[in-house]
């Protein structure tokens, strides 16, 4: 399980949204991540493996020999 990240959520509890201290710890983590989403919009869904597969058959890092 990932840590909360605590120094990215005051940063923006306090510098970006102003919220005073008491606003900011009354807030529930969901309640925070709302407020964050209407700042940087909603986070784009992880692709799976399947895909991941797909777009590394499509586009190699390397040339591919065709000879």
């Amino acid at each position: 399980m990932t840590p909360f990240p605590w120094q990215a959520a005051m940063q923006i509890g306090f510098g970006v949204l102003r919220l005073s201290p008491e606003a900011f710890w009354r807030m529930t983590p969901r309640e925070l991540a709302a407020a964050m989403t209407m700042l940087r919009g909603a986070m784009p869904e992880p692709i799976d493996r399947a895909r991941l597969d797909d777009m590394m058959r499509r586009f190699p890092d390397r040339e591919v020999d065709h000879e």
